[in-house]
């Protein structure tokens, strides 16, 4: 039997916060809102480099966002878990950008 790691805000960061924050020129965010405010820098950042995926995480902030302000616990999951799948490429994206600075 497999057992799967909840979605939680906090998983979210200590998989995301390193690369995002190597991107946005800050230090790893430590709370939810802080990764939402990088994951923004970062998504314009890479647009402009003309790397595909930036719009990715421009959605996923929102619905990190989103899911921050939600109370109601199975929407929250839902939200967390669409905005993990949009993160799935963020390794490919910071990667692509650090061979270009």
């Amino acid at each position: 039997m497999t057992t799967t790691t909840p979605v939680t805000a906090e998983n979210i960061l200590a998989r995301y916060a390193a690369d995002i924050a190597f991107v946005a020129e800050e230090q790893p965010a430590t709370t939810i809102e802080d990764f939402i405010d990088q994951l923004q820098t970062v998504a314009e950042r890479l647009d402009s480099a003309g790397i595909q995926g930036a719009e990715d995480l421009e959605t996923a902030a929102t619905y990190l966002t989103d899911a921050a302000g939600n109370t109601d616990d199975t929407k929250r999951t839902a939200l967390l878990g669409r905005a993990t799948k949009l993160l799935a490429y963020a390794d490919d994206v910071v990667g692509e950008y650090r061979l270009m600075v």
